[in-house]
């Protein structure tokens, strides 16, 4: 098969650079585009430059929908209004669209999964292999263990990050409600502050730390009757969101449009 050619929006950010840098290692990958937000200071830089690698004569664009014409697939790890925007060029395109986007809200996820009649885009709130490995566990659990066992999610990243709880903590959470066959909606607990009383039963608590630069840490903790069953997973560079990213473009280039996600990619649906 031919090489997969690729578009990198925010290709200025810290993901940007660890993508491009990761395809320019694949060879089956092929960069072809990189897309800054109009009236970015980078536009019109070298890419490979900005991506710390030799220059290689591609351009920072602000002109994503002519860049995604000519390609098979973007990768996205931007912000909200951004993604949407992206998810309306790769319909018109018709490619691949893997978004690692968090903070997005449900009208955000309505008009993604309105492209994906005519993209074919995975989205996650973490890429990495292992964090979607964990969040399966984290389902079966919760679905092996009843109401006995208290289930909270902990997560700690570094102190630039703008969304909380994490796009990861909310994976997790949606993981455990779905094995207890209810809402993280009318289940989630997000904070605590005060006389709160004692904790209902049921309950999917969350608690969010943020300091220095942490990847990611994320823990999910089964509390039971004198027992206790803790999985957690840690990031210790990017570099593994990337490398999930760019594992999800190669399992959808070739597939329908839908909106399909992690679990999709890694076969865990029935897991």
């Amino acid at each position: 098969m031919t090489q997969m050619r690729l578009v990198v929006v925010g290709a200025s950010g810290r993901m940007g650079r660890v993508l491009m840098r990761t395809i320019s290692e694949a060879p089956d990958l092929l960069l072809v585009g990189a897309v800054d937000q109009p009236g970015s200071e980078f536009v019109g830089r070298d890419a490979g430059e900005l991506a710390g690698l030799p220059a290689n004569g591609l351009k920072i664009s602000d002109d994503a929908l002519t860049l995604f014409a000519a390609a098979d697939g973007v990768i996205d790890f931007t912000v909200p209004a951004a993604s949407v925007g992206y998810a309306a060029f790769a319909a018109q395109a018709r490619i691949v669209h893997v978004i690692g986007t968090t903070g997005l809200s449900p009208e955000d996820d309505a008009k993604i999964a309105a492209a994906a009649r005519h993209a074919t885009i995975v989205k996650s709130g973490n890429m990495s292999l292992g964090v979607n490995l964990l969040a399966a566990l984290v389902r079966r659990v919760a679905r092996t263990l009843d109401e006995g066992f208290d289930i909270e999610v902990l997560e700690m990243h570094h102190n630039r990050k703008i969304d909380a709880p994490s796009g990861t903590a909310l994976l997790l959470g949606e993981a455990a409600a779905q094995g207890r066959g209810v809402t993280l909606e009318e289940n989630g607990v997000f904070s605590r502050h005060g006389y709160t009383g004692p904790r209902k039963a049921g309950d999917i608590g969350f608690a969010t730390l943020r300091g220095g630069t942490v990847v990611g840490e994320h823990n999910v903790i089964f509390a039971g009757a004198g027992e206790r069953i803790e999985l957690g997973h840690r990031a210790e560079d990017r570099g593994i969101f990337a490398r999930g990213a760019l594992a999800a473009a190669r399992w959808a280039r070739g597939r329908k449009p839908g909106l399909y996600s992690m679990t999709d990619v890694l076969g865990l649906t029935d897991f």
